[in-house]
């Protein structure tokens, strides 16, 4: 149950990341297991890790692409997401 529940959850992130973002490259991967017992994973919030390429990213400094991918997933963070680990980049970066 707890499975499809995190499978569910990352495919609305992959959702939320491909509509907001239209991504080059999209890599979500659920890192909670690593994070047992602690305090966000016994509320529900899982640990994720995102890799995310876009060309909206060019010209922008790191913070700003990060509030871009938080934007993205807003609703669901300190319920769903406990902690997003972020690598946001452009294409000429890759």
């Amino acid at each position: 149950m707890m499975s499809q529940i995190q499978d569910t959850r990352l495919e609305r992130m992959r959702a939320r990341f491909t509509d907001k973002l239209q991504p080059l490259e999209l890599v979500v991967d659920d890192d909670s297991a690593a994070h047992a017992g602690h305090a966000g994973a016994a509320s529900g919030g899982g640990h994720y890790n995102v890799r995310i390429v876009s060309l909206q990213f060019e010209g922008l400094k790191l913070v700003t692409r990060h509030r871009l991918v938080y934007d993205s997933v807003h609703d669901m963070m300190h319920k769903e997401i406990h902690a997003l680990a972020i690598t946001a980049l452009a294409p000429s970066e890759v």
